[in-house]
């Protein structure tokens, strides 16, 4: 697809790709701080996971299907087509009446959303040359982070003036906007379709592998053992479809994902270095607003915005890494100098335990936003530029999907970790002197099962003021010495949590080493300054030049 035949609009196809992201990213934030209300509503506590799961399960396996489409039939319709699904999703979750109902329509949600995601990366490819794209790529970055800080206060007021419900609705007259906005800019490409064809057999193996994948990281040591049968089975069926997405892919004539992307080393380099540095941090990062509300006493309202020093760290520290990669070209060096910053801030968290402040905290999360930050742009512009545009949304769609797996890995690895941390640490927790008192004088109370999940609960402000109240019910001679023993046992678990968060990050510190470690390997190819009408033979010529070039696939 080649942009130059036709003068496009670039300011007005950026302003209506930022929105698009933007309304994408934001519905995730939005909808996690009107959650409490949803499950009160439906009582469906119980599949409260199941409406992040859903849309996180849909959108994961669409985006690499997206991508190769998008490089067949183009990149408008399908882009348009996401936002329409997006859009209808959303109006259905508006007009749930049952959990349900809610969690199959954020499923059509995810399905309009990974074709959002990957088209949104992909048009910014195709429409600015790569050493400009840089700069806005910085700038995309920044978008999630912006969503992370606007999001749960934009989510808390409108579920509290009008209703959960308009969380929702509210994504219809601005996808609307959007829709305008690049309907009026985006120019119409006819795609070269001749000798391509649709690899259905590959896009159903793919999502064999992936939804089993993702449901046994997902459940595995929450809803069911990690040695459980269903567990096992369910990566078994994964291992058997990822075989022979493999075998297909070999053969296919346009797989979904060629394996030839990955003897391109810098698609490699990147995708490893994206897959460990998002496991990390997503695991890792995750205990943050836990630790800030159950360990230092945060009220519950400003926990979800704990994160915003490192966000706003990483907004600006992304711009200005896209700026630097634009003006040099050069990626590498500034790679390397942001995982050696962002391991510190990993490292320095690890030192975190219950004398930590808010400020000490905050500190630390600006120092790891700062090395996020800068490898944030990276990665996405290293492996545009190594392939030739026929194959943008092919390769930035890899790009995305180990994203997205990384961070589940993450989730569920450090989960089981904090668990078996926590179960460690607490082993002799039943022959504390309140948990003794409790369950001899209220056997039915919460107290006399302790486990990583209450231990969680048991930290948050609501639980102790519902243990407190307890205390007006038992003979007021016992009173202050309940008060005082449970005082010391809010101690003990607070260090367990402590330690075992700090442990955490000992771990995410190792994953980041790692990553700086094979970020060495990492070629560096010059950054474009430029596209003009050769840049296909340019791109071919640069994959050839990296071991990934078959002659036969891209004819010169």
């Amino acid at each position: 697809m080649d942009t130059t035949t036709k003068k496009i609009n670039k300011p007005l196809i950026l302003g209506g790709v930022i929105l698009v992201m933007l309304l994408s990213a934001l519905d995730q934030t939005i909808v996690a701080t009107a959650m409490p209300k949803i499950v009160s509503e439906f009582n469906g506590l119980s599949h409260l996971s199941w409406v992040f799961t859903a849309y996180m399960l849909a959108s994961t396996i669409t985006v690499p299907i997206y991508g190769k489409l998008s490089d067949i039939f183009g990149r408008r319709g399908l882009y348009f087509l996401g936002i329409f699904i997006f859009l209808l999703g959303s109006g259905l979750c508006g007009f749930a009446s049952s959990m349900l109902w809610l969690i199959v329509c954020r499923a059509i949600q995810g399905i309009g959303g990974g074709a959002m995601m990957v088209n949104s990366i992909a048009i910014i490819a195709d429409v600015f040359p790569p050493a400009e794209r840089a700069k806005w790529q910085g700038l995309m970055g920044g978008v999630f982070g912006l969503a992370s800080i606007g999001g749960p206060l934009l989510g808390g007021w409108i579920t509290d003036t009008f209703s959960w419900r308009w969380i929702f609705y509210i994504n219809l007259p601005l996808g609307i906007i959007a829709i305008a906005v690049l309907a009026a800019a985006l120019p119409k490409i006819k795609p070269d379709r001749s000798k391509r064809s649709i690899d259905y057999l590959g896009a159903a193996l793919l999502t064999i592998t992936l939804i089993p994948l993702l449901l046994a990281l997902v459940w595995g040591g929450s809803q069911y053992p990690w040695k459980s049968w269903q567990i096992i089975s369910l990566f078994t069926v994964a291992a058997v479809g990822c075989f022979g997405f493999v075998m297909r892919e070999r053969v296919a004539k346009e797989p979904i994902i060629s394996l030839s992307l990955f003897k391109n080393k810098v698609f490699l380099t990147s995708v490893i270095i994206t897959f460990i540095t998002t496991m990390g941090m997503f695991g890792a990062i995750l205990y943050i607003p836990t630790f800030a509300q159950g360990v230092i006493g945060v009220t519950a309202t400003y926990s979800g915005l704990i994160l915003t020093p490192m966000m706003i760290a990483v907004i600006v520290t992304s711009a200005i890494s896209g700026q630097i990669i634009a003006r040099t070209g050069k990626y590498k060096t500034l790679g390397i100098i942001g995982m050696i910053i962002a391991i510190v801030g990993m490292w320095w968290f690890s030192t975190i335990g219950v004398d930590t402040t808010e400020s000490m905290l905050g500190m630390r999360m600006v120092v790891l936003g700062i090395g996020l930050g800068i490898t944030m742009p990276i990665f996405t512009i290293a492996v545009q530029s190594a392939f030739s545009k026929k194959r943008m949304g092919e390769v930035t769609a890899g790009t995305q999907l180990f994203r997205s797996i990384g961070g589940t890995v993450g989730t569920a690895i450090f989960g089981g970790v904090m668990n078996s941390q926590l179960a460690s640490r607490l082993a002799n927790i039943n022959s504390d002197p309140f948990v003794k008192t409790m369950q001899s004088t209220m056997p039915n109370s919460p107290i006399t099962n302790i486990n990583p999940n209450t231990v969680q609960t048991l930290l948050t402000p609501e639980a102790q003021s519902q243990i407190t109240a307890v205390f007006s019910k038992v003979p007021s001679y016992l009173q202050g010495q309940l008060s005082n023993s449970f005082n010391h046992f809010l101690g003990v678990i607070k260090l367990a949590f402590a330690q075992s968060v700090s442990h955490i990050f000992i771990i995410a510190t190792i994953l980041m080493a790692a990553a700086l470690l094979i970020m060495f390997f990492m070629p560096q190819i010059a950054i474009r300054k430029g596209d003009h009408p050769e840049f296909e033979e340019i791109g071919i010529e640069l994959e050839e030049e990296l071991g990934q070039f078959d002659p036969e696939r891209e004819p010169r």
